[in-house]
């Protein structure tokens, strides 16, 4: 690897005999030049920096009179990216979460359920010379979009289910009993990915399951999760609030962050925001670093009802204060790419930046290169059908589970990368915006160079949680002190064995 972790104690392979940590204890800033890469398999991957950036104003109004809010995840519609000399276009997706909130006050919208679609343009520039940002253009123009119906035709509503159910076709599904929302199936969506046939899926926070939607956005059925995964009471039964944490499962606010189809279609991966509830080490938040990853055979059954393989991700840790201690954070993992059938693309962060409290550093936002074959597969096993735990009575991974391997590909904090689109890592630099706190969504495109068949664009997006000083939800007002615009920002990588013919985005 060509680049300097500074001042980071940091384990690059993950998984293996080698290792089975990664700790960061002050921040991870890039300090080499680009272009960086990284080895694995025998083969090089390699990060070529920014070339585009573009924003969108907080206060922007989406199509259903809302504020605009950035960005859970998102996706360029297969079939519309397309190249004319240095330009580039195509039609974005978008997805919001559950809306503005309040949970310390009890303060939720009635926000329904929905995704946006921007038109796009860029011409991008190379990241490896000169400043560059003035040739660089990003836009994404808001162009409609589209809502969410359940199996009756009803909207979904953001709003906070916490002991209410509602069964359709059979399912047990989050739904406010009375309130704010109630009738309505609770949804905070995360996750996006369009299938083949035009539907897609959304992955949810409630109940950490898969929503598959048809093309016009009505609900055609659902992924449930396994026993392990779903957010379970004392006494077993299920516990969809996102106010506190269930007994085992998801933890609350750390469900589905990431979801993506294999570049063939087949295989759906489904990744937790952290560890569960009874994978999670007592002591600090570093101890949710054992994060799962289900993977589902689609190629038949659009909602089959068990995975196929079943992995464990080791989270990086990292010290919230930078000053070099213990680590007592874990950079939970907010989206994913597939690249292959064991391969993927990773997006871990910290929780400070634009938008969090002023007195936290930002230490760490990376982009993890991921490999399942040298892992455990625990599909079937008790740590899938029952609530098991991972870690054995000391706290540790329990003897003959080996969890992925990766290695960092992509660091977002290169203070001289940022600067050239006008960004920063310090809140103290003039003329410059500091990076948001949450980046959460990611997409991959070709970069349609015949030269360079092996590049694609990496189209990162942070989410804004509806921070806007000017902001409106169901006709009332949910001013912010100040705005966080809608962000996106492009990387060109190197990523061999991924060829454009084989893509989602052909």
């Amino acid at each position: 690897m060509s680049r300097r972790l500074a001042g980071s104690a940091f384990v690059l392979l993950v998984g293996t005999a080698m290792a089975q940590s990664g700790e960061i204890r002050r921040p991870d800033i890039a300090t080499t030049p680009l272009p960086r890469s990284v080895s694995m398999d025998g083969r090089t991957y390699v990060d070529h920096g920014l070339v585009a950036a573009g924003s969108l104003p907080a206060g922007t109004v989406d199509f259903l009179g809302d504020t605009l809010g950035s960005f859970s995840s998102l996706m360029i519609e297969p079939g519309t990216w397309k190249r004319d000399g240095d330009t580039y276009t195509g039609v974005l997706w978008t997805l919001p979460d559950r809306g503005r909130n309040d949970p310390e006050h009890g303060l939720f919208f009635d926000y329904q359920g929905r995704m946006h679609r921007f038109r796009v343009r860029m011409t991008a520039v190379s990241g490896t010379t000169g400043p560059g940002a003035a040739s660089a253009s990003l836009t994404f123009t808001p162009d409609g979009g589209r809502a969410f119906r359940d199996f009756e035709g009803k909207p979904f509503t953001g709003a906070e289910p916490g002991k209410g159910t509602r069964t359709e076709r059979g399912l047990v599904l989050p739904s406010p009993a009375s309130g704010t929302g109630a009738g309505k199936l609770s949804l905070d969506a995360e996750s996006l990915q369009f299938a083949r046939d035009g539907g897609f899926y959304v992955g949810d926070e409630y109940a950490a399951n898969v929503y598959r939607f048809d093309a016009g956005g009505r609900l055609q059925g659902v992924i449930v999760p396994p026993r392990s995964v779903q957010p379970l009471d004392a006494d077993g039964n299920l516990d969809f609030t996102s106010l506190r944490a269930p007994a085992t499962g998801r933890r609350n606010n750390q469900g589905v962050e990431g979801m993506a189809l294999s570049p063939d279609g087949k295989r759906l991966f489904v990744v937790l925001q952290s560890a569960l509830v009874q994978d999670t080490a007592p002591g600090d938040a570093s101890g949710r670093a054992l994060t799962r990853v289900l993977v589902y055979d689609v190629s038949h059954d659009a909602t089959p009802r068990r995975p196929v393989a079943h992995y464990v991700v080791r989270l990086p840790t990292y010290a919230e204060k930078g000053s070099g201690g213990e680590p007592d954070r874990t950079a939970a993992q907010s989206e994913i790419r597939v690249l292959d059938t064991h391969r993927f693309l990773m997006l871990a962060r910290d929780g400070a930046g634009l938008g969090a409290d002023e007195s936290k550093p930002i230490v760490y936002k990376s982009v993890l290169l991921v490999d399942t074959r040298q892992a455990t597969n625990l599909a079937g096993t008790a740590y899938e059908t029952a609530t098991t735990s991972l870690r054995d009575a000391r706290g540790e991974l329990r003897p003959g589970i080996r969890t992925a391997a990766w290695k960092p590909l992509v660091d977002l904090l290169d203070p001289a990368d940022l600067a050239r689109f006008g960004l920063s890592v310090d809140r103290a630099q003039p003329g410059r915006t500091m990076l948001s706190e949450k980046w959460e969504a990611m997409d991959l495109v070709s970069a349609l160079d015949p030269a360079h068949p092996d590049d694609w664009f990496l189209i990162v997006g942070n989410d804004n949680d509806f921070v806007a000083a000017h902001c409106v939800m169901d006709g009332r007002r949910c001013d912010s002190a100040f705005d966080n615009d809608n962000r996106i920002l492009v990387y060109r990588l190197t990523l061999p064995g991924m060829r454009s013919t084989a893509a989602p985005n052909p």
